[in-house]
């Protein structure tokens, strides 16, 4: 079922190794164009446009867009007590771990009188998608909001698709949690068309522009990210999912099986990739996928993941290459089955799963770890969503007359190497005779004193 990429033997470069990397590059190429068109039909239609994407996609027509409150309130009355309660653990684990995110302020005093102060400060308003096309996500209503509320956000809209099995309401676990964690502001509209409408507003929903969008999605939706970025602020391209699991002799072939399906269930689209030094296990790997997969209740999905170019067995000489091949990839999830796992060697992942009790469905679910994370390479250079998604550093600098004299000279040496004198002249203007108002103030201040 998992084609095979034997790569023993071979020493590569690390740009080699990238070309060896299974992608669905066609997939992507194909969603960067047509997500794109899709924001842009609804920068300009609006609601018109949302309808009419509602009803080509999700079989939905005539559905309340912007969310009554009763429905929100119905949903959360008739979510099952068991959910709910599994909800309100993930929206504790996760609370704790986002709250350890927020920086604190800091002062750098870099003399007397010379100061820069650090403080992050929270963007005023976010939209968070939650995808809900073949599967219902409530558990990303908690890795979005919580994130927001622990930094400080104070305007939070929500959007996830119109469900045809329920009048075109968005899905009523979805809307429970997102009233059990407080959110009211909550949109019926999905894929590309709801980043577009996050990032641009809409007016006759009262739906106003967001300053960041958030959220998982399938391809559409990470490159409709990518065609608002710039307007707005986004996280990382948290597209069709990614597992890669590197292992050794020591590993469990049934749980490596059962790890890769679990993400393979997802989407048509979703990667799941073992890289191993042992031709043994990739055959014993093998041996358990296949009646694993067939009998999983989305085995037509699960097969079609496996079988694409996105997924793969990658055979290696040791751990080392796995390593290297890892980095390469720079997977979304990342598990490590080894005898000796060295987790600080693994640089370029979304989130790294260490040992065989700690599968990647641990993550998804009640870790305390967000599962909104980078995928298509960008785990080499963006991070996971996080309460810092949220929190833009800023920096407060103070300096008093003494500590401006102590650099003068230099500011004004620099100013006239860049050819911008005036910037000289704004710092030797205060040294003139007299001083500032501030300095003569000051000085009365002192001899009346």
């Amino acid at each position: 079922m998992l084609r095979t990429i034997d790569l023993r033997g071979r020493e590569l470069t690390h740009a080699e190794l990238l070309a060896t990397v299974p992608r669905a590059t066609a997939a992507r190429e194909e969603a960067l164009a047509t997500a794109a068109r899709i924001v842009d039909d609804v920068a300009a239609r609006g609601s018109e446009a949302l309808r009419e994407q509602a009803e080509r996609f999700d079989g939905v027509t005539g559905h309340d867009i912007r969310v009554p409150a009763a429905h929100l309130d119905e949903a959360l009355d008739s979510l099952d007590p068991a959910v709910r309660s599994a909800l309100e653990q993930a929206i504790g684990r996760v609370r704790e771990a986002s709250a350890a995110q927020v920086p604190a302020p800091a002062v750098t005093e870099l003399g007397p009188g010379a100061r820069v102060g650090q403080r992050w400060q929270p963007v005023r308003r976010v939209g968070l998608y939650v995808p809900g096309g073949k599967a219902v996500y409530p558990s990303s209503v908690v890795m979005n909001v919580v994130p927001a509320q622990v930094a400080g956000v104070s305007e939070i809209a929500l959007a996830s698709p119109p469900q045809r099995d329920f009048g075109g309401r968005v899905h009523p676990v979805i809307l429970g949690a997102a009233r059990l964690l407080g959110v009211t502001e909550v949109y019926a509209m999905g894929g590309a068309g709801a980043i577009g409408a996050l990032a641009y507003g809409v007016a006759d929903l009262d739906l106003d522009p967001v300053d960041v969008v958030t959220g998982p999605g399938n391809n559409f939706v990470a490159a409709a990210k990518r065609a608002v970025a710039g307007l707005v602020g986004t996280d990382a391209e948290a597209g069709a999912t990614e597992i890669l699991i590197v292992a050794d002799d020591s590993a469990d072939a049934r749980l490596v099986a059962a790890d890769l399906i679990s993400q393979a269930e997802h989407d048509e689209q979703a990667s799941a990739v073992l890289v191993t030094t042992s031709e043994r296990l990739a055959s014993d790997v093998l041996a358990e996928i296949a009646p694993r997969a067939a009998a999983t209740r989305h085995a037509a999905r699960v097969s079609a993941a496996l079988t694409g170019p996105q997924s793969a067995i990658v055979l290696v000489d040791d751990v080392a290459a796995a390593t290297a091949f890892s980095n390469a990839y720079a997977p979304e999830h990342l598990e490590l089955h080894l005898d000796n796992p060295r987790p600080d060697e693994f640089v370029h992942a979304g989130a790294v799963f260490v040992g065989d009790a700690t599968p990647v469905s641990l993550g998804d679910y009640l870790a305390g770890s967000n599962h909104v994370l980078p995928t298509g390479g960008q785990a080499r250079y963006s991070a996971g969503l996080s309460a810092a998604t949220f929190l833009r550093p800023q920096q407060v600098i103070e300096y008093d007359r003494a500590a401006l004299a102590v650099v003068r000279d230099a500011i004004v040496t620099l100013a006239e190497a860049e050819a911008l004198p005036a910037h000289g002249e704004a710092i030797t203007a205060r040294f003139d005779a007299g001083g500032t108002a501030a300095d003569q103030t000051g000085s009365q201040a002192g001899a009346t004193a």
